[in-house]
């Protein structure tokens, strides 16, 4: 009986303690062997890892159903239930990959971004306003001023810049620096931008600030006083800023004859919330009133001369709102309204210019598995245009017209892996002055050659309406149309990039002047190529970058008699840029250097249009930011330091003199060199924040 029950607990003990073997291989979508892989069974400590041949084994005293779990870094999870029944179980597990927002290609192709919340990253928003042109205005590869839009938010703006006087540059209306990112599409954008034919100029408004602070600015031409004041989850900050050159203008001796030089009162306000968990909630306005006023002399006879007086009042509100649906979904959705009217004296008679504008959108984005992702949305943009001339010898002239573009958005990226992606996209728009709908198929490519390269293709179809001063003459006027052919590698290493980009653009029905008719008989293209480089690496305290492009376009509209190069294009466009930290001054160097092909102009003396050249631009320019204390900045900078007599075209008199020739003078900048001094003041807890990040 002993002997029985012996034997009896000894078969117990070995059913009890039974080991099963578990072994297999991993392997990835290729077949290839993935090594160190984590195998184990869910809730016990029995597992192992793969070998160098993806191969594993391990035993188990576990029974029954169970799950077996296989983890890889860069590799979604494997869940597989099993039954182990005391025999040995051979597995074949292959691991799908995970797409990654940190290791995913990304589209590039046109597009230069800087933002926290980007994959992509070439500009600071600082860089676009210290590497501004001449004109102020963005002359985007072959396309004119007007044809570059911005959008805050997602929203559209009109009208980006501040007026200017004739042959002088404009300034643009949202500072840079109330900006957490700057995305500067030169092409191939997204299907949720429309109205845009050659660029797009997207601007994030900074989320909620962590630091209480007061900036002051005392300005050789103004001042200005800036405040952020923060709370858990919320923030608000705002700017006041006066500009008035008109002391400045009296101490340097102008080319230009001005009777009231240029001044500015600018209210700039930001509202900021989180709202629940997920959600934010944004308000953004600007407020600005400018005028000036000069006298344009005749070009015969430099004793005649007309008044130009202008008053700009300008006003632009933001709302948004951005929240999550579920762990998937999330959706945004933006109001502006923009108002801006135009006082404008010319002598004794008078314009009075108004437009007003609403956008709203609505957009839904999020993933519909592992490897697509949609984004969809729904906007309507209404604007109002409105001009009156009003002349003491002739009766008063209106014209105006109301325009409300409706349009629906679809886009997907689809992930075949980490390495590839492919966007598809398009773009549905009903015009209300035409009754037209129209479609515009949008398309982009990249592929990963590395961890630090990778090549992009875009392809798309664009439309704008006709400038203001066109549709308010003749509202039927279609929409100028523009597709987009581009291919780019760009390589990141650090904080060194290097890109390279080609494109071609083909414009079709661009408006064209034909005796006092106007017609969408246009056209034209633009092809070239641009080079980029930046470096923060190499040299410590130092930042700098050089850009290249060649342009080669020309275009047959407005008043072309032939299709020729247009006066806002040259050929060959050259920059260099450099900041550098001197710790032992205390202070922060700056420099850029640009030089510009010659730009074609007309010269009625001559036969063929558009056949004559200005010099080429060079410019230097330079700026100090010295540190006496860290939350104490003096600055001082000065464009054109060699005073260069840079020519940007000529004017030309309406009428031959005795010769029979028709005189002309050079359109020059207002002076030599601009001189500026600043002295910024930040007040905070912390004492080394400063605004040197922005100059």
């Amino acid at each position: 009986m002993k002997a029985l029950s012996t034997l009896f607990f000894y078969s117990l003990c070995t059913l009890a303690f039974a080991q099963t073997k578990i072994e297999g291989r991993i392997t990835d979508g290729k077949d290839n062997p993935i090594p160190l892989a984590n195998i184990f069974l869910k809730d016990t400590y029995d597992g192992t890892s793969s070998n160098e041949n993806g191969n594993f084994s391990f035993q188990t005293t576990e029974n029954g159903t169970q799950t077996l779990i296989v983890k890889f870094i860069g590799y979604k999870e494997f869940q597989k239930q099993i039954v182990i029944e005391g025999k040995s179980l051979n597995l074949e597990i292959r691991l799908q990959e995970e797409i990654s927002e940190l290791d995913a290609v990304t589209i590039s192709a046109g597009a230069f971004t800087a933002s926290d919340e980007s994959r992509r990253t070439v500009f600071r928003a600082v860089d676009i306003a210290t590497t501004a042109g001449e004109s102020g205005r963005l002359f985007v590869r072959g396309g004119d001023g007007n044809e570059a839009r911005t959008f805050i938010d997602g929203m559209l703006v009109l009208d980006a810049y501040s007026p200017s006087a004739p042959n002088t540059p404009s300034r643009g209306r949202f500072l840079p620096f109330m900006f957490k990112g700057t995305s500067f599409s030169t092409g191939g954008y997204s299907a949720e931008y429309g109205q845009a034919l050659s660029s797009a100029l997207v601007l994030d408004s900074k989320d909620e600030s962590e630091i209480n602070r007061t900036d002051i600015g005392i300005l050789s031409v103004g001042g200005d006083v800036a405040h952020t004041q923060s709370w858990e989850g919320g923030s608000m900050a705002g700017k006041v800023q006066y500009t008035n050159l008109r002391p400045y203008m009296g101490l340097i001796n102008q080319r230009m004859d001005w009777k009231t030089p240029p001044a500015s009162m600018e209210g700039i306000g930001a509202f900021r919330q989180k709202v629940g968990k997920h959600g934010m909630v944004k308000a953004y306005g600007n407020f600005t009133h400018s005028d000036f006023s000069l006298y344009n002399h005749n070009i015969d006879d430099y004793n005649t001369k007309q008044l130009y007086d202008l008053t700009n009042n300008y006003r632009y509100l933001n709302g948004f709102y951005k929240n999550t649906i579920n762990s998937n979904w999330m959706m945004r959705g933006g109001l502006s309204y923009t108002s801006l009217a135009n006082d404008i004296l010319i002598d004794n008679n008078k314009v009075v210019e108004t437009e007003k504008g609403i956008h709203a959108k609505t957009v839904f984005e999020g993933s519909l598995s592992d490897h697509v992702e949609l984004k969809s949305g729904l906007e309507v943009i209404n604007r109002n245009y409105d001009q009156s001339y009003i002349s003491l010898t002739e009766p008063t002239h209106t014209a105006a017209f109301e325009e409300t573009i409706t349009s629906a958005f679809v886009e997907t990226d689809v992930y075949a892996s980490n390495k590839f992606v492919t966007r598809f996209g398009g773009r549905l728009e009903h015009n209300s002055l035409l009754n037209k709908v129209s479609f515009d198929p949008r398309i982009s490519l990249a592929y990963k050659t590395d961890e630090r390269g990778q090549v992009s293709f875009a392809y798309g179809k664009f439309r704008q309406s006709p400038k203001n001063e066109l549709l308010r003459q003749d509202e039927r006027l279609d929409q100028e149309k523009a597709e987009h052919f581009i291919l780019n590698y760009q390589r990141i290493d650090n904080d060194r990039t290097f890109r390279i980009e080609t494109y071609y653009k083909r414009y079709d029905d661009l408006i064209k002047i034909e005796n006092t008719s106007l017609a969408n008989q246009g056209s034209g293209y633009a092809r070239g190529i641009e080079l980029f480089w930046r470096d923060k690496e190499s040299v410590d305290h130092l930042d700098y970058w050089i850009s290249y492009s060649f342009l080669d376009t020309e275009r047959d509209y407005l008043n072309f008699p032939v299709k020729s190069v247009p006066s806002f294009a040259s050929k060959h466009n050259f920059s260099a840029v450099a900041k550098y930290f001197v710790q032992k001054l205390k202070s922060q160097l700056g420099a850029t250097w640009s030089v510009t092909s010659g730009r074609p102009y007309n010269n009625p003396n001559e036969d063929k249009f558009n056949g004559s050249f200005t010099p080429t631009y060079r410019d230097l320019s330079f700026n100090w930011s010295y540190l006496p204390k860290p939350y104490l900045i003096v600055y001082f900078s000065c464009t054109n330091l060699l005073g260069r007599n840079n020519i940007f075209g000529y004017e030309y008199s309406t009428v031959q003199n005795e010769n029979g020739q028709y005189n002309s003078r050079p359109i020059r900048q207002a002076a030599p060199r601009f001189l500026f001094v600043g002295i910024f003041i930040t007040l905070s807890k912390d004492k080394s924040i400063n605004q040197l990040p922005t100059l």
